[in-house]
């Protein structure tokens, strides 16, 4: 039985490419996708991937990390890890604007599905807010004054509202200081379906090559698109943890879960989830509320 959880925000600091492992169209490398709403997110095999790999290069012991998450490969079958991971999933997506800095966007399907997933960890005293009504498909809501917003390429007629709730719930997620101050000016709610368009669009592609050391020219073949989830990109991961099921271990719920966030303290909070770790990519700033 479940008995300790906790919701990890996942604020991006550099690019991140979770690979879906088969091209799209023109896209060699897209990155994995929810396959119902086309928005971006890291399933949580990659996730769980990554704190594993996190906890072995901080050197925590073989037997901990069997507790928490299992036995290798070659014995698998012996017992199952006492921590359930989620898939990471988008909350808060950077969208470039072209008479401002760039704004957050945000939808009311994904504030609503915020609060379920709260509720099912038992912390939804921390996201007490209400889930906004939803906007037409020209306007959107904000917290500061209203004027006319141009987000990738469409127009809408920003309206203020009262977003204070929201922010407040969503700041300690993203492991920065000047989290409200920045989500006051910067938040923006539109429509479910706005917001998956831009999901789906506005994410960076970005064209690699591969020389001819000799002629420094392309090599036959070896031009290939990217595509990345950019930074500053705001994900959630919900946490669960069990009694380990390891016979030689008596880890209880609340120690699985220390094994793991007190690897990643406030700090030094950052875990490399993905591919692409040797140019930079996929380093996240981790904020954790536990119940």
């Amino acid at each position: 039985m479940t008995q300790a959880t906790a919701l990890l925000g996942l604020y991006a600091q550099t690019s991140v490419h979770a690979g879906a492992g088969s091209s799209v169209g023109i896209v060699d490398l897209p990155i994995q996708r929810e396959g119902y709403s086309q928005w971006p997110c890291v399933f949580g095999s990659a996730v769980k991937g990554a704190l594993r790999a996190h906890l072995e290069q901080q050197s925590a012991d073989a037997e901990s990390i069997r507790a928490v998450f299992g036995p290798g490969v070659g014995n698998a079958s012996e017992h199952a890890g006492a921590l359930l991971v989620g898939d990471a999933r988008l909350l808060l997506l950077p969208v470039r604007s072209l008479t401002t800095h760039f704004k957050w966007i945000t939808c009311p399907d994904a504030l609503g599905r915020l609060k379920r997933d709260a509720m099912r960890l038992d912390l939804h005293e921390h996201f007490a807010f209400e889930v906004p009504k939803t906007p037409n498909d020209e306007e959107a809501w904000v917290s500061g004054e209203a004027q006319t917003l141009f987000l990738e390429e469409y127009r809408f007629a920003a309206q203020q509202s009262n977003l204070d709730a929201i922010i407040e719930s969503i700041a300690p997620l993203m492991a920065r200081e000047d989290a409200e101050p920045a989500l006051k000016d910067r938040l923006v709610v539109v429509d479910d379906d706005r917001f998956t368009d831009l999901a789906k669009h506005a994410t960076p592609v970005a064209a690699h090559v591969r020389l001819d050391s000799q002629t420094k020219t392309v090599v036959p073949g070896a031009l290939w698109y990217e595509e990345t989830l950019p930074p500053e990109s705001l994900l959630t991961v919900a946490l669960s943890a069990g009694r380990a099921r390891w016979e030689k271990s008596q880890v209880l719920a609340d120690e699985i879960l220390d094994a793991v966030l007190s690897r990643m303290p406030p700090e030094r909070p950052w875990l490399q989830i993905g591919g692409n770790e040797t140019v930079g990519m996929g380093w996240c700033a981790v904020s954790a509320m536990r119940r």
